[in-house]
């Protein structure tokens, strides 16, 4: 049985999905893994592809588009290892990379989850940690990423903290605390996912960390580019359902934001 097993979801991502599992043959890291690719009904022949170009990856073809959180149960639940890494189809991963992130995993105090340092194709880091979601806090990150310049983002990616989440673009996560949550929240299609298991895991002693030591490319932002009015619905839909999970007291306050600002998803998760 593997130590690790790699899920990636994927929906109509062909070609970045080619190159993420090119990036991992090419570097395999050391540790003992398995690679999951959770499809969700592509029909840009992604299935089709990995069978014909690697044919040891494990594909788990879904009869329709369940969503990233669902996605990656699927995933998640055909596995037995030890350890879970949920990586995003728009990555490339460094050779290293996921060897020094178990690493992490396995040294830092009571750590369940950890998440790398994500750069762009550029390699100028992202903030992919951060607080709590609410309404301070997302002003505050907002912020933060609007105003700070590079050499500030870098400082503040360089070493490694404690934090309550880390991007769901990669997750390396402890199966045991990946159950004891309950995995991923269903409710959540796409975006918000990440924070909400974090704070499962946490709420049941689990700590999360962002190691840096460990870095990946992140090629953000492609499906938003291809349908950008679909990835904003379904992120105020995750936004929405986040808050009235987590935030019950704002969610009103939230809705009438997003009426005003014309925001509000057509179909929100509460109808």
């Amino acid at each position: 049985m593997a130590d690790l097993t790699i899920v990636i979801v994927s929906y109509n991502t062909k070609r970045d999905l080619e190159n993420c599992l090119r990036s991992l043959h090419e570097s395999p890291p050391a540790i003992s893994h398995e690679i999951a690719v959770v499809d969700n009904a592509s029909t840009d022949g992604s299935v089709e592809a990995v069978r014909s170009q690697w044919p040891n990856v494990r594909v788990v073809r879904l009869d329709t588009n369940v969503g990233f959180a669902s996605a990656n149960n699927a995933g998640i639940r055909q596995t037995t290892s030890e350890l879970i890494l949920l990586l995003n189809s728009d990555t490339l991963v460094p050779a290293g990379a996921i060897d020094r992130l178990t690493r992490a995993l396995r040294e830092l105090p009571g750590a369940s989850i950890v998440g790398p340092r994500l750069v762009d194709g550029a390699g100028h880091p992202e903030l992919s940690f951060g607080r709590m979601l609410g309404p301070v806090s997302e002003l505050r990150q907002k912020a933060t990423i609007l105003w700070s310049g590079r050499t500030r983002m870098a400082a503040m990616t360089s070493h490694t903290r404690l934090v309550d989440w880390v991007s769901g673009a990669c997750l390396l996560v402890r199966r045991q605390d990946a159950e004891a949550a309950g995995l991923l929240d269903e409710r959540y299609f796409m975006y918000c996912e990440d924070v909400d298991f974090c704070a499962a895991v946490r709420a049941r002693g689990g700590r999360v960390y962002f190691a840096p030591a460990a870095e990946v490319v992140h090629l953000r932002g492609r499906s938003r580019a291809t349908n950008p009015s679909a990835t904003g619905q379904a992120y105020r839909r995750s936004q929405l359902a986040f808050y009235r999970k987590h935030r019950p007291r704002w969610e009103p306050f939230l809705k009438v934001y997003l009426a005003l600002r014309g925001k509000l998803p057509a179909k929100s998760t509460d109808t």
